[in-house]
């Protein structure tokens, strides 16, 4: 049925249908990781910023970390510099990191703000280096040969040592959204770039989120992504490690699914991998019955 075709009544339907899930997340606190196409595509970012404008509307606290992969390597190739991947991470020598952190904390998270405040929703950008946010560490990433475990250094790539959330709190409770870049500080005072899907989950489970929305350009998880029929709607920590160690789950995937295990680890309640490329994916997922994407739990 086309929006043009909707009767007054199916319109007051669909306001019912969400009236228990507004009443259950009604105070709670629902983290973002904001990123993928949604991010690149002027159509699907006006839909994220409606949906999170609708969010803190009807009284549910929101927090966005952001990515901004394909921004970054758009700019590495105007200066001449190649990327490489490791297990779903980029590797980040000192003049990557440098530049990392301008396209993150200086352009995407200055945009996401502006859009934000526009809609009368009143965001506050940070950066992990802002106010001991996040303290990093050298993330080593981890390759899987023959099913034997190693790991690989990948340059100023980090994970998060410690995660003080009292600014994000502060900011929750005078009504702001929170606007994160996944940038953090090495005790030596060194910038890492952080993976969003590990930063988010990091966030998730320090605030003990309600859950934590994972949006990406697939449907959720598949045991094979050229067969549809093998999408996992629902997907065990169990099941999901050994996935990884047997290569089903690969790739960008795989910061993905762990990001979701930590939450759960840190204190979140919920996650799921949802499509961001589908328009109000965000509503869809929280306010109607048919939800979407994979939950990790």
């Amino acid at each position: 049925m086309t929006q043009k075709n909707f009767t007054a009544e199916d319109r007051a339907s669909i306001l019912v249908e969400a009236l228990p899930y507004i009443q259950e997340f009604y105070g709670k606190t629902i983290v973002i990781k904001y990123g993928g196409n949604a991010m690149v595509n002027d159509e699907l970012k006006e839909k994220v910023m409606q949906d999170v404008a609708l969010m803190k509307f009807v009284g549910i606290n929101v927090v966005i970390v952001h990515g901004g992969g394909p921004e970054i390597t758009q700019f590495l190739k105007k200066v001449g510099k190649e990327s490489s991947f490791v297990s779903g991470l980029r590797v980040t020598d000192e003049e990557t990191v440098e530049i990392a952190e301008m396209v993150l904390d200086g352009k995407i998270n200055s945009e996401i703000v502006t859009l934000l405040n526009r809609r009368g929703v009143r965001a506050v950008g940070l950066s992990g280096k802002d106010a001991g946010l996040i303290q990093a560490e050298k993330k080593l990433a981890t390759v899987y040969e023959d099913g034997e475990k190693t790991k690989v250094d990948i340059g100023y790539v980090g994970k998060a040592k410690n995660i003080d959330i009292t600014i994000v709190n502060d900011l929750i409770s005078k009504n702001y959204v929170p606007v994160i870049a996944p940038i953090g500080v090495g005790e030596n005072g060194e910038s890492y770039n952080i993976n969003a899907d590990y930063v988010a989950a990091d966030i998730a489970g320090a605030i003990k989120a309600e859950k934590l929305l994972l949006l990406t350009d697939t449907e959720g998880v598949y045991k094979n992504f050229n067969d549809k029929s093998t999408f996992i709607s629902t997907l065990t920590a169990k099941d999901a490690r050994e996935y990884i160690k047997e290569g089903i789950i690969a790739g960008g995937m795989i910061p993905k699914v762990e990001a979701c295990l930590r939450a759960i680890q840190g204190g979140a309640k919920k996650t799921y991998i949802i499509d961001g490329r589908l328009p109000h994916s965000i509503i869809l997922e929280l306010f109607t019955n048919q939800g979407l994407g994979t939950l990790v739990e």
